[in-house]
């Protein structure tokens, strides 16, 4: 069978445009700030190759961000605290050079995260895929993990348990990187605690309400949350199938 390395080429874009970029002084209290191309083309592609090679894989595939996002209508504070935040110079033409060089997938309303999320899980795909990305959120995806910037763990297998476990500590810890806050005074340590006695929904609901809070405020949390799987997202319509708890 057919190796797949799906990758997080938000994150890759945006880590080797930062470092290609170089400030000089000019004297005179003039700074400028000078970017590459040519560098951070070469870099990238380099990024890919060894990629390809550490992990044997036989295609890559390269996951990106559409300009709108699906849970900014759930929850419009939704990465508010990254507004106006300038991205690095060759960040625009690096991916546009990405999409125009290597197998580029893109979403209409999904972050590149969803894509991940989506091609990974989708039972038709005649491939064993492997996610590839240094971002925690992904790990509420079932299937295969690689973290470029930690070699050593190698390959890791989130089964669907994990995956199901890992969303609702999401839900109930937050992101604040992503700017959705979850239950109030409730950490990553303290929410898995939670979980590990209780691991269900009603444990998530019992939390936020014990703050004065209610399950709908604990829903919009789960669902910014959520990175997409294959059948809840409509390709057609273009469509997000919001996530809703398991029926007890």
């Amino acid at each position: 069978m057919k190796k797949t390395a799906l990758i997080d080429g938000d994150i890759v874009l945006y880590e080797v445009s930062t470092s290609c970029e170089q400030a000089w002084d000019w004297g005179d209290d003039l700074w400028t700030l000078h970017s590459d191309f040519r560098e951070a083309r070469q870099k990238f592609d380099c990024w890919i190759a060894d990629l390809a090679k550490l992990l044997e894989v036989d295609e890559t595939i390269v996951a990106l961000s559409d300009r709108a996002n699906w849970r900014k209508d759930v929850l419009p504070t939704y990465k508010a605290n990254r507004k106006g935040k300038r991205k690095p110079l060759t960040f625009p033409t690096l991916r546009e050079y990405a999409v125009q060089t290597y197998k580029c997938i893109e979403f209409a309303t999904l972050e590149a995260d969803d894509v991940l999320g989506i091609l990974a899980t989708d039972p038709s795909r005649e491939s064993q895929d492997v996610i590839v990305t240094i971002d925690k959120d992904l790990r509420t995806v079932p299937g295969e993990h690689f973290n470029p910037n930690r070699p050593e763990e190698g390959v890791v297998e989130v089964n669907l348990e994990q995956a199901d476990f890992n969303h609702l500590m999401q839900a109930l810890a937050g992101d604040p990187v992503d700017g959705y806050a979850g239950c109030p005074g409730i950490g990553p340590v303290r929410a898995t605690r939670m979980l590990t006695e209780q691991p269900e929904w009603a444990t998530v609901v019992e939390n936020y309400e014990s703050k004065g809070l209610t399950e709908e405020d604990a829903l919009i949390q789960a669902r910014v949350a959520r990175i997409l799987r294959h059948d809840e997202y409509d390709s057609v319509t273009e469509t997000v199938k919001l996530w809703n708890p398991p029926k007890a």
